[in-house]
This record gives C-alpha cells, sequence and structure tokens, in this order.
C-alpha cells in the first residue's frame, strides 16, 4: 500500500487544493511516484475544478497516472456547492467507493496525498463527519489553517479536534499577501505558545518530510 496523507483545513477556501499542488512537487523532487485523490467535490458544474487541477498536476510529475481519468480522481461530484450530507440530500455513503478508488490509484504511486471538503467537521452523511476519514483510510493528516483575524480560535480547535481523535497529524499556515494582520494580531501567540512554526509557501519541503516522519511513528 503506498503511503497516504489526507489533507484537510480549519474552513473552506483556506488552501486545500494550492498546499497539495505544492506537496506533489515536494515529494517528486525527492524521486517518489505521487498520486492524487479527492473522495467529494462539491459545487461541480462541468468537471470538478480542484479535482482537475491536482490530476493535471500530478500527472505532469507522474505520467503513469494517464492510465486513469478524472471520474477515478474525484469519486462523488456533486452540483450543490455545499457540504456533502446537503449537496447528496442527506443521503447515505458508500465509504468502501473511497477505499477502492484509492486501491486503484496506489498502483500507480509510492504516495497518495487525499483532499478533502471543507473543515473537520463537515458532515459526508449522517454518520460519517470529514475527520473520520483519515482513520479510515489509514492517513496521516496535514492541516492547512489560515493567518486572518481568528485564525487562533480556528486553529486550537482543529488541533483539539485531532488531538482528541488521536490522529496523528502535521499543521501549518497559509498566509497569503492580504493578511498583513497575521504578525501582530495572531504571530505572537503562536510564537509564545509552539516552538516551531510551519508555512506553507515557505516550509512545504519541510512539511512533507514531518508527513512521511509521522507516517513512519504512525
Amino acid at each position: 500500500m503506498a503511503k497516504r496523507i489526507f489533507i484537510t483545513a480549519t474552513n473552506t477556501d483556506i488552501g486545500k487544493t494550492y498546499t497539495t499542488k505544492l506537496l506533489i512537487e515536494a515529494y517528486s523532487k525527492i524521486g517518489l511516484r505521487v498520486g492524487v485523490y479527492k473522495p467529494i467535490e462539491t459545487g461541480v458544474v462541468d468537471f470538478p475544478v480542484d479535482g482537475k487541477s491536482l490530476f493535471d498536476t500530478a500527472s505532469s510529475f507522474n505520467p503513469a497516472l494517464s492510465e486513469l481519468s478524472l471520474n477515478d480522481i474525484v469519486t462523488l461530484q456533486f452540483t450543490l456547492p455545499a457540504a456533502p450530507y446537503v449537496a447528496n440530500g442527506g443521503a447515505p455513503i458508500d465509504l468502501a467507493l473511497f477505499e477502492r478508488a484509492l486501491e486503484k490509484i496506489e498502483t500507480l504511486c509510492d504516495i497518495v496525498l487525499i483532499e478533502g471538503a471543507g473543515g473537520l467537521f463537515v458532515p459526508v452523511d449522517n454518520d460519517t463527519m470529514m475527520i473520520d476519514l483519515p482513520r479510515r483510510l489509514d492517513a496521516v493528516t496535514l492541516l492547512v489553517t489560515h493567518c486572518r483575524l481568528g485564525c487562533i480560535n480556528d486553529t486550537l480547535l482543529s488541533i483539539k479536534a485531532l488531538q482528541d481523535t488521536a490522529l496523528p497529524y502535521v499543521w501549518g499556515f497559509n498566509c497569503r499577501d492580504n493578511d498583513v494582520s497575521f504578525e501582530n494580531t495572531s504571530l505572537p501567540y503562536f510564537k509564545d505558545r509552539y516552538e516551531t512554526l510551519h508555512f506553507i509557501r515557505d516550509d512545504i519541503d519541510t512539511i512533507a518530510r514531518a508527513l512521511l516522519d509521522t507516517i513512519t511513528q504512525a
């Protein structure tokens, strides 16, 4: 079985796809064949935009993925841009679909990057939240957080959820150019609380290695 990493975030539009694409490049640079998987994408009109972006990027580094189709990469696609529970009308989802899709993808790679939808407590169906998928799929988690005002609360809540469920994880900030208040309003707290901080844009190689180390230790 290939190594598996589940990329989640503190909310939607935080930078999961951006981060996953950087990880594709980081792992490819060290000689790993990288695959990608997005179990669910909502807000799909003509095709799953995020899934296609991931698939195109991964395929440019790992040509073996050309054996797959976009539907292999994104199992469930819903038109409504909402939580999967809502987009699917509350119907149950067979999680075995995700496991079978992963098994097909990982025959072509050494590591699979699995991108979630929204944050950890986005409902998949009546019985499953997004936070349940890393354990079900036997994946280490990367939590992506933001640098806007409110990131302290959002980050700590997500970290506590991962800790309370005993999920192995690494986390990092995805700061954007307009996050001008971060250094004054939020960074001082994180510097006081944590010995080491990771930033997606600057530290992606370090984050990639930390995830591999976490997989080994899990």
